[in-house]
């Protein structure tokens, strides 16, 4: 990979890092967690699915591990979460589910350009992408002893794959992938805020 393409992978992924972060320190205040549980909560729900991305494609370490502003991320937005979580706690949803979608966009861009840039089939990167983005999620609800967010018939892990086709369309064109990200992020909160505004849902199975 050129050093422009990590640069952009890894602005991607802090900031990713950085928003699951705090949506799982105040998924884990509201549940009542202590400091250490809030915290576990924080490096689950930010590191989960960058850290499945990086094992399915053999990225060793994984980045999680190897790079240290991934826990400077995790330990800010956790510290920020727990100090000032009565604000935290008044933010307007209409705010968090805007955040959300922004963090699930960035974690979808940095793992589906990455999965492409380790060789991996567009097919397998679209997918690959789609975990970055949702599997943290997964681990925080399974944690909290509920259904998963994605199980469930909301447009939420479709958007993020939305995103994650646009990218692998760009593969082998002569796209500046800065254009490329910034299209994939904007259709991937375009399609998860408009889902969540018109009350979309996925058609559940008739059994």
């Amino acid at each position: 990979m050129s050093r422009k393409v990590d640069q952009l992978v890894l602005i991607a992924d802090l900031g990713g890092t950085f928003v699951f972060a705090l949506e799982g320190a105040l998924a884990g205040v509201l549940a009542g967690f202590d400091p250490v549980g809030v915290l576990v909560l924080a490096f689950l729900t930010a590191l989960g699915g960058g850290v499945m991305r990086d094992v399915l494609i053999g990225a060793r370490p994984v980045a999680a591990v190897a790079d240290w502003r991934y826990t400077v991320a995790v330990l800010s937005a956790a510290f920020v979460t727990w100090v000032f979580h009565a604000w935290v706690k008044a933010i307007p949803i209409h705010v968090l589910i805007a955040f959300d979608a922004c963090g699930l966009a960035l974690f979808v861009v940095a793992g589906t350009f990455k999965a492409l840039d380790f060789k991996i089939h567009p097919l397998v990167a679209i997918f690959l992408g789609t975990v970055s983005g949702v599997g943290g999620g997964v681990m925080r609800d399974v944690l909290l002893n509920r259904v998963p967010h994605i199980l469930q018939t909301d447009i939420y892990a479709t958007a993020g794959m939305a995103g994650a086709i646009v990218i692998t369309l760009s593969r082998g064109r002569n796209w500046r992938r800065r254009y490329v990200a910034v299209a994939a992020a904007i259709l991937c909160v375009s399609l998860r805020m408009i889902a969540v505004a018109y009350n979309w849902q996925l058609p559940t199975s008739p059994f």
